[in-house]
């Protein structure tokens, strides 16, 4: 089946991530409506999709020939294109930032789950093809994780220079993505979490998995433990000394061995045989992978509401972490 999209907002990523994909999966997306608020940009991707350009979000989800919305970028607008597009019984494809706060916007939620549309949010380190083969590698070689560590390159000095009570959020959408990523790996949602901040900047984020149900009679799994961890040693203008010598994107420990993650796609793992290098430059890019899933759930009959319910429940980590850094305690979740 060929989906009927329409795409609001075209950002950073347009040109590396999500035009490649829709020119590669063609067969299963056609570009009917482009919406942007930079009007020759709409213009000029609309003619090469041989689609319309629009003048107003609105117009574009009420289209009858339009089946789904890619949201493809943040700006002052917000949620609203998305619960417009639900409300038109659109499926949406959201890739306009994870930092919103889970309480104050539960509502939204509960709009995108009465709706009955399809709803997935973009979560690309879990599509990763480094991600992917380390989940086969837990469940075949290297056994459940003990001990992960994710390296984290600071934010700008500007963020840092204007510390104050909205400081923190320029970086919550890369921290819930990051908190999900970790959740992704281990399997399961953290048990506690602390965290040490330097001028309204995350420095140290620690997550706690406890162990699984008895059930599972897995008591390897107990006491698993994920940092995040930013480095901020160095200014960020001294980018090329910043990325000398950088540690891996993620250290996993395992029962049976360790593995290192450079995204998208480059994974060392050692066990008792030593050292195994993986790269996995062939496989099908992270855009495509997840718009590939996209369709999929759109097109099934089985609704998928996961990537929405994961995205909340990683920014209430990230939300918790703000605590503990504000009360200096170790703050339980659930």
């Amino acid at each position: 089946m060929k989906l009927r999209i329409g795409l609001i907002g075209l950002g950073d990523l347009w040109q590396t991530r999500y035009r490649p994909a829709l020119r590669v999966l063609d067969d299963r997306f056609d570009v009917r409506a482009v919406y942007s608020t930079i009007s020759k940009l709409a213009e000029s991707t609309a003619a090469e999709f041989q689609a319309d350009p629009i003048d107003g979000y609105r117009s574009l989800v009420c289209r009858c020939d339009i089946d789904a919305v890619l949201i493809l970028k943040q700006c002052w607008l917000g949620w609203l294109p998305a619960l417009a597009a639900c409300q038109a019984g659109k499926a949406v494809y959201w890739a306009a930032g994870l930092d919103f706060d889970p309480q104050r916007e539960h509502a939204v939620r509960q709009a995108i789950e009465q709706s009955g549309v399809s709803f997935m949010a973009e979560l690309p380190r879990r599509f990763a093809p480094a991600t992917l083969r380390l989940k086969e590698l837990i469940a075949t070689h290297l056994g459940a994780p003990k001990l992960i560590r994710v390296h984290r390159q600071s934010i700008s000095d500007v963020a840092t220079s204007n510390a104050g009570p909205s400081a923190c959020r320029t970086e919550d959408s890369e921290l819930v993505e990051l908190v999900d990523w970790c959740r992704y790996v281990v399997g399961r949602t953290p048990n506690e979490v602390t965290s040490v901040c330097k001028e309204n900047v995350f420095q140290s984020l620690m997550l706690r998995y406890g162990s699984t149900s008895a059930a599972c009679n897995a008591p390897t799994n107990q006491g698993v433990m994920a940092e995040i961890a930013t480095d901020a040693t160095l200014p960020s203008r001294w980018k090329e000394a910043a990325s000398f010598r950088s540690p891996a994107s993620m250290k996993v420990q395992c029962e049976n061995g360790v593995a290192f993650i450079d995204l998208p796609s480059s994974l060392v793992w050692f066990d008792d045989a030593g050292r195994h290098v993986e790269s996995l430059e062939t496989e099908s890019p992270v855009g495509e992978r997840m718009l590939r899933q996209f369709h999929r759930s759109v097109t099934s009959l089985i609704r998928d509401l996961g990537g929405l319910v994961d995205a909340y429940e990683a920014a209430s980590v990230v939300q918790a972490a703000r605590v503990s850094h504000e009360t200096g305690k170790r703050v339980t979740l659930g």
